[in-house]
């Protein structure tokens, strides 16, 4: 396929996906030969266009070709972060003002309800490419069962290494400043820049959230179903309250088919940004959510039920249709875990700074609302300097990055790299690879691991070895949860979170 047929099939895969009407073909045309620095379209252009007769999925292959071209012409240098910000330069010239975009969501909202619109809005991201369709479909996904049910892991390979190139150029620039964060609202339209990716064809739309202005948008890349941001107009830091709460509650309401959480308010708790108020939300059915009660309570709240569930990160579940006493049973649980300590059970409230925060999760099931607080605490010691309740350091050859919502949530999101490192593992367990490595190879970290492995398994066919560290991944993982609990799962953790329950007015249900 050469450029100017790619031109052509992209404003055609455009008509056919809706981004489009026939009556702005021309125009984008122009934007498109503007954006690649051409003076004129291919011989044999159709003025109006046309559609596709068979649109693939995603813009990728014409994309592709199109950046190649602009690579060869010298448009852009050959990295991959140039590319990255033609390719969004590109999909803007395809995708509607803003305006256009919050009309039609709300008349979908109006006409077809919460669902349409969403679908709607989900449908427009991905074939505009904002979500990156075909970098997520790299990822791997396993499902391994756990002492708590199945667990999810995701190992990421949908976003590209750094490129030395791309790291250089940003070097060379002082910093914009400007937006001040990838998740601010002044993101749409962004062209991007070094070490700063393009929004062009970013679109937010806004919602009224606890009477702020606040929006909504998609990640662009998904680690979930319709995995949603919804975030502050202001740019301010993550934050935990009663009015987070009810802005849960907000949300919920309005899109009762998503679940919305938030992060914790906390360093080394609160995942990877904590410089904007956000939420995360989306739909999808995570391993928590099926989890069931361990210890049901009585509730000194009307109308709301409550338990411990059954789960490694420390969780109180509250249910009740009455959305105002399920705010004042949360906002009691905050203020009463803000100031607990158990000295017996190593949780300090407060050291040389508060550590005690919540991690909350919201869903509606029918007429009820589920309300799932997670305890969580974010004290260092000399003995785990990144957590007490983080992954200890015989975990982080797998995971040492902070356990924010998703991965509460039983959703494991680890580093592509494990991809070959895990790969070659297997083949050292098939007798295929020296176990004797150099301290500077990437895999001499896993070596504690795989010698466990090797003494418990001895040498094993392709299919056991695979099997083997599938498994073992899986209980890796289940052991970042079990780590991240403040009431660890045996008597003394659970007597622990039942005493702080009951400080509280809830009394264990027989």
């Amino acid at each position: 396929m050469d450029a100017n047929k790619a031109l052509e099939d992209l404003l055609g895969f455009a008509l056919s996906k809706g981004l489009v009407e026939e009556s702005d073909v021309p125009y984008c045309r122009n934007l498109l030969l503007d954006a690649l620095q051409l003076d004129a379209p291919g011989d044999g252009y159709r003025l109006n266009g046309a559609p596709l007769e068979e649109a693939p999925e995603t813009a990728g292959r014409f994309l592709s070709v199109l950046l190649e071209d602009a690579v060869l012409r010298k448009v852009i240098p050959d990295s991959a972060g140039s590319r990255e910000l033609l390719s969004g330069r590109l999909m803007g010239c395809l995708t509607a003002r803003p305006s256009e975009i919050n009309r039609t969501f709300w008349q979908n909202y109006r006409e077809g309800g919460p669902r349409a619109a969403t679908d709607w809005f989900y449908r427009l991201c991905r074939d505009n490419d904002y979500i990156h369709v075909d970098a997520i479909a790299q990822n791997q996904i396993l499902r391994e069962e756990s002492a708590y049910g199945e667990l999810v892991i995701t190992i990421n390979l949908s976003k590209p290494e750094k490129d030395p190139r791309d790291i250089a150029l940003a070097l060379q620039r002082p910093s914009a400043g400007y937006p001040p964060c990838m998740l601010c609202a002044e993101n749409p339209g962004y062209a991007g820049r070094a070490g700063f990716p393009p929004r062009q064809n970013h679109r937010i739309v806004p919602l009224e959230l606890g009477g702020e202005r606040w929006y909504l948008q998609y990640s662009p890349y998904l680690y979930y179903n319709e995995h949603c941001i919804v975030l502050c107009e202001k740019h301010r830091p993550m934050h935990i309250g009663r009015d987070s709460f009810a802005r849960l509650f907000d949300f919920v309401e309005r899109f009762p088919h998503y679940f919305i959480g938030s992060n914790a308010d906390l360093p080394i708790v609160g995942g990877s940004i904590l410089s904007h108020d956000h939420f995360q939300g989306g739909n999808f059915v995570f391993p928590m959510t099926v989890a069931p009660i361990k210890t049901p309570l009585e509730s000194p709240y009307a109308g709301v039920e409550a338990g411990i569930l059954d789960w490694p990160v420390s969780t109180l579940r509250l249910r009740g249709a009455d959305r105002t006493a399920l705010l004042d049973a949360a906002e009691d649980v905050l203020a009463a875990w803000r100031q607990y300590s158990d000295e017996q059970l190593d949780i300090l409230c407060r050291t040389d700074a508060p550590h005690n925060t919540i991690t909350p999760i919201l869903r509606k099931e029918g007429e009820s609302f589920v309300f799932d607080l997670t305890l969580r605490n974010n004290r260092t010691t000399a003995e785990h300097p990144l957590g007490l309740f983080h992954p200890h350091a015989d975990l982080h050859h797998i995971k040492r990055e902070n356990i924010g919502l998703i991965e509460v949530m039983g959703l494991f999101i680890l580093p592509g790299r494990l991809k070959e490192e895990l790969a070659a593992l297997e083949l050292m367990l098939c007798g295929d690879r020296p176990a004797n490595l150099d301290p500077d190879m990437p895999l001499y970290k896993h070596m504690d691991w795989f010698n466990a492995l090797h003494k418990k398994h001895g040498v094993l066919s392709s299919s056991q070895a695979s099997q083997v560290i599938r498994r073992a991944l899986g209980a890796k993982c289940q052991r970042v949860l079990e780590d991240a609990g403040v009431f660890k799962l045996d008597e003394a953790g659970q007597r622990g979170f039942l005493r702080f329950a009951q400080g509280l007015g809830y009394q264990r249900l027989s």
